[in-house]
């Protein structure tokens, strides 16, 4: 709940003035798509509050969204959501235009929270940008997915704690991720995250970021990606792990910073992204 803003003066009358609440933003976007004539088109766009969604203009069958946080960040309180439906036999990559920044909560929450529907032997990937949660900053991430038979899923969530070349360290915050991925209602895939109170003492704990301030989750749910994994390990080399079981293909990803995770993140979707380019906002 967010706090409200008690004032110190007093109005002529003696009365003290109401009381103020903090502006929070809002954004909801959902986007449709289906496939028609050897390509991915769309069929539906809605957009509300502080959220945006553009469509560049690309060769081929691929169709390629861009989503905007046109508030520049979120706080505490902030509440967005994201919903994407890709249609049978379509082809669709979604990322974001810039890193989600996570700024100090004032009080409160930020949530943001992302569905998929990923229709019959249809293809997905969802690259989002970074997102760089800021000391004192307060973020509960949802990941859910609904896949269809024969449909495929590659999802990457990366989040920095703070940014290193300008001198900023996070101490103490919150944030949660929540993935949650099913086929036809079975759950596939589940993991969560939770990072509270000392940050700075959790992330320096060998067993959870060994002294990094940058990570990242990979999965792709594919029954290709057994014959990708030995490919993908390659790619990581020392910098994390991946296995393969039951058509799900996971990697876990670690780094100093941003910079050199998105650096080892790039070979790794390009294994994973076979005959595509990643979306030019990835481009270093």
């Amino acid at each position: 709940m967010d706090e409200p803003i008690h004032a110190d003066i007093l109005c002529r009358d003696g009365v003290s003035p109401p009381t103020l609440r903090r502006q929070r933003a809002r954004g909801h976007s959902r986007i449709v798509l289906r496939r028609r004539e050897g390509k991915t088109v769309l069929r539906t766009l809605y957009q509300d509050g502080s959220s945006k969604i553009r469509l560049p203009r690309l060769a081929g069958g691929t169709l390629e969204a861009v989503l905007i946080n046109t508030a520049g960040g979120v706080t505490g309180g902030d509440r967005f959501t994201t919903e994407v439906v890709l249609e049978t036999a379509g082809l669709a990559v979604l990322t974001t235009q810039a890193c989600e920044r996570v700024y100090r909560s004032a009080g409160g929450v930020a949530e943001v929270t992302n569905r998929l529907e990923v229709g019959a032997g249809a293809r997905l990937d969802w690259l989002p940008q970074e997102t760089i949660l800021f000391d004192g900053g307060r973020l509960s991430r949802r990941l859910d997915a609904e896949l269809a038979e024969g449909a495929e899923l590659l999802a990457v969530e990366t989040t920095i704690l703070g940014r290193g070349a300008m001198g900023e360290r996070v101490q103490t915050g919150s944030f949660r991720d929540r993935w949650r991925i099913r086929r036809s209602g079975r759950l596939l895939f589940a993991d969560d995250l939770r990072l509270e109170g000392d940050i700075a003492q959790l992330a320096a704990r060998p067993a959870i970021l060994d002294g990094n301030a940058a990570m990242a989750t990979i999965l792709l749910v594919s029954d290709s990606g057994e014959r990708l994994l030995e490919a993908v390990r390659a790619a990581l080399g020392d910098a994390g792990g991946a296995s393969f079981w039951n058509g799900r293909l996971v990697a876990r990803v670690l780094a100093p910073d941003g910079f050199l995770l998105r650096r080892i993140l790039i070979p790794v979707l390009g294994v994973l992204m076979p005959g595509r380019s990643l979306p030019k906002v990835w481009q270093l």
